[in-house]
């Protein structure tokens, strides 16, 4: 909801598409260059308190910008500010809040606690632009900022009331160069995990097509901006259908065969997307894409939480947090750059044939992660 109120004022302020898609950059920086450092914070210390800290930074952020929009001293520069300090915040509360799932679940609970998460942020996803755009058309964007802290105190409120245990370790590997290279070797001495975490930024930074979205729904798509909304949720309706599935269906154990097959599917679709020449096809194709990436991402978390020590699983989140932000940010760059030298269906269709050919050599190259399962915990355990 926030991302969605802070777009529109950015806008409402400039006009400019180029402002607009500064935000995602300034709100990148801090967050890819603080990632390591907050990992290794997120291992050494209270991991509530850690979270707190970085939603409290959120929390004031907004009442600040309140206070601008109140007084009339709101600027771009001031926004941008707003939206930097975000990304710094995110960076802690990112590797903190996933931690905190297995400390809070036992181990026989914790793929299907993936899931329920999983829904839940889908559900987000799907709603919090939505509630934005009501509340800013309803009273304006004062409003929807004073609704956004409003939602902040809840959220901090409930994470004070968790009883959550300490850490194993907590505190011995410290704040420091060697802690932060101590996650890095971690990763790369497991191929599954590696595997897991490469399969996926590849993937987006080949098959991603969100940024070319606008492109399809007028040029290729022959649509309005109605049709460019429609297009647009698809990916986040998709999603949220299959994590809701998910909770229904059977667990998987076969959890690196799922992850490659989720991948190549999620290909497949993008390809299905790209060269689709109507509207509903490509609806339905990128809510495809949307399904495939939720199985995906379910999987890749068992891989990688299940096989992490508590005591580096803030570390762990952190790298796997650097490859995450940053396919997202160079697959908008790949899918830009290709596009304007061919042309959007070809960036797209090629991209989605680039994420099958992922699919094919790190199934090849990898067999411990077609090989790799999740080894089912008799509840009661963990």
């Amino acid at each position: 909801m926030l991302q969605a109120v802070v777009a529109w004022q950015v806008y409402a302020l400039t006009g400019s598409a180029l402002d607009l898609g500064l935000i995602g950059l300034v709100r990148f920086a801090p967050n890819l260059a603080l990632s390591l450092v907050s990992g290794a914070v997120v291992d050494a210390y209270d991991r509530r308190a850690v979270l707190t800290a970085a939603q409290a930074i959120t929390l004031l952020g907004t009442l600040l910008m309140l206070t601008g929009l109140a007084t009339h001293n709101v600027s771009i520069g001031s926004v941008y500010a707003f939206v930097f300090a975000l990304g710094v915040a995110a960076a802690f509360e990112n590797p903190a809040r996933q931690v905190l799932l297995p400390a809070t679940v036992p181990r026989s609970l914790f793929s299907r606690a993936i899931v329920v998460n999983s829904t839940l942020q889908s559900f987000a996803s799907v709603t919090g632009p939505a509630l934005g755009g009501v509340l800013i058309a309803w009273q304006g964007i004062p409003f929807a900022y004073a609704v956004h802290a409003a939602l902040m105190l809840v959220a901090i409120a409930a994470l004070l009331r968790l009883n959550i245990p300490p850490a194993k370790g907590k505190g011995r590997a410290g704040v420091h160069l060697g802690a932060i290279r101590e996650g890095l070797v971690f990763v790369w001495s497991r191929p599954v995990m590696l595997g897991a975490m490469t399969l996926d930024m590849f993937a987006v930074i080949f098959g991603g097509a969100k940024a070319l979205l606008p492109i399809y729904a007028v040029d290729i798509l022959h649509s309005d901006a109605s049709g460019y909304g429609v297009l647009s949720a698809s990916l986040e309706v998709g999603a949220l259908l299959m994590a809701v599935a998910l909770v229904a269906l059977p667990m998987p154990s076969n959890t690196g065969r799922t992850l490659l097959a989720s991948v190549a599917a999620f290909g497949v679709a993008t390809v299905l997307f790209g060269a689709s020449t109507s509207l509903a096809l490509s609806v339905l194709a990128y809510a495809a894409v949307g399904a495939a990436d939720q199985v995906s991402m379910v999987m890749r978390q068992n891989a990688i939480q299940l096989a992490t020590p508590d005591e580096l699983r803030g570390r762990v989140t952190a790298v796997n947090s650097v490859f995450v932000n940053a396919s997202n940010q160079l697959g908008a760059v790949e899918s830009g750059i290709v596009a304007a030298a061919t042309n959007a269906v070809f960036a797209v269709v090629s991209g989605g044939l680039a994420c099958i050919g992922v699919v094919t050599y790190i199934a090849w190259r990898l067999p411990e992660l077609r090989r790799y399962r999740t080894s089912p915990v008799p509840l009661g355990e963990g």
